[in-house]
């Protein structure tokens, strides 16, 4: 059964830093692009970073230079290091795996960022 399990998010004060961890279990995931999403309240989900099997990373906008996305894949993980928090970062986020014809959801870790 795969399985995405994310974890590390909180409450943090706006300037703070969290680091999201996901655990992808079930199958590798080498060859998967690896991404994180977010969705606040009455907004739609968004990108907020990826990163393909060969290492190549993409960010939204909102977070180029504060967030950066990493992954092991000798451990089926895929990390986001957020620093210089805002407030308007607060949102579920979300783990997200991506292959030619499969994709997958983890369930959801909280941040929130306080002012």
């Amino acid at each position: 059964q795969v399985q995405l399990v994310e974890s590390g998010g909180g409450l943090v004060q706006a300037g703070g830093s969290l680091r999201l961890s996901c655990a992808a279990s079930g199958r590798s995931f080498n060859n998967d692009r690896m991404g994180w999403y977010r969705q606040a309240p009455g907004n739609q989900r968004e990108l907020v970073a990826t990163m393909t099997s060969g290492g190549s990373t993409s960010y939204s906008d909102s977070v180029k230079g504060r967030f950066t996305i990493s992954r092991d894949n000798t451990k089926n993980m895929v990390s986001l290091q957020m620093n210089s928090l805002k407030p308007e970062d607060t949102a579920v986020y979300y783990c997200n795996a991506r292959s030619f014809a499969q994709m997958y959801w983890g369930q959801g870790t909280q941040v929130t960022v306080s002012s």
